[in-house]
């Protein structure tokens, strides 16, 4: 018996290669793992998939998937003692995705901190 594939072999081979360039396009530009994965015409938790078995063949690293953000510091014009803040009233302030922005205390604990990034990061 003899059969024909009408239309498009959804079924496709990725090369390790392949797969490690997707993985790795997340976050670049901010493309998340939807984005690239409409981009590829592919679900998003093949990019979960592949991330685990890259990382099981040693071909992805933890570092690889690092993503560092710029941090723009203002150092304070006028003399350097005119610039200590008084240390019952410094603050940080933490600039989130969205516009988001939190000021905190720069003695708050930061256990506290990483639970109240998240809380505001999932509004």
């Amino acid at each position: 018996m003899r059969g024909e594939i009408l239309g498009v072999e959804r079924r496709r081979r990725w090369s390790d290669e392949e797969k490690l360039a997707i993985v790795l396009s997340v976050g670049v530009n901010g493309a998340t793992v939807s984005q690239v994965a409409h981009r590829h015409e592919i679900r998003r938790q093949q990019i979960y998939a592949w991330r685990y078995e890259l990382r099981k063949k040693g071909l992805l690293t933890p570092d690889d998937t690092a993503l560092f953000l710029p941090v723009d510091i203002a150092l304070p014009s006028g003399p350097p003692e005119a610039c200590v803040p008084d240390a019952s009233s410094a603050l940080i302030e933490v600039v989130l995705r969205e516009g988001r922005s939190l000021r905190v205390d720069a003695r708050v604990d930061a256990a506290m901190l990483t639970r109240l990034i998240q809380a505001v990061e999932a509004a």
